[in-house]
């Protein structure tokens, strides 16, 4: 079983819903959910909000920590996941489960951080939390990276 097949089966057995919020990855997280056959019945639906003004206007990320930190800070993956619960709710209902990446693939880095500099949210009706990754490696493969570690941080947030 794929992490993404645990990640889906942990979310229905416990009959939640998934939005899914990214910026670095470009969609790679919600391509990788859907290629489970029935996702479906968890995913609800995703935003690519790869500009800055976008996470802000879209997802709801505060203008002043966007301005102070830019795109890529742990607080912004934590209001990125929590804005897509809301963003992707269906008949009044947000996403039980929120999840986002935001970071730095490269080549080169726009704010001084190091290249591979991952932040992951995970939001849930009982925890919020945002874990920091350091990836090496060329574009694709810290891209790929970054897609098994939001998978890995939903599992290990439902796990608890």
């Amino acid at each position: 079983m794929s992490v993404a097949d645990a990640v889906l089966s942990a979310l229905r057995g416990r009959g939640w819903t998934m939005g899914v919020a990214e910026s670095l990855t470009g969609g790679a997280l919600c391509a990788e959910i859907v290629s489970v056959p029935g996702a479906s019945s968890v995913l609800l639906g995703g935003v690519v909000a790869y500009a800055t003004e976008v996470k802000a206007a879209v997802l709801g990320v505060e203008g002043q920590l966007l301005a102070a930190h830019g795109p890529v800070h742990p607080r912004v993956a934590e209001q990125m996941a929590d804005g897509v619960r809301r963003v992707v709710r269906v008949q009044g209902r947000s996403a039980d489960v929120g999840v986002s990446t935001t970071g730095i693939a490269g080549p080169d880095s726009p704010d001084g951080q190091p290249v591979g500099t991952v932040h992951i949210g995970v939001v849930t009706p009982f925890t919020s939390r945002t874990k920091a990754f350091l990836f090496h490696g060329d574009r694709e493969e810290i891209r790929a990276q970054t897609v098994d570690a939001a998978l890995d941080a939903v599992l290990e947030t439902l796990a608890e």
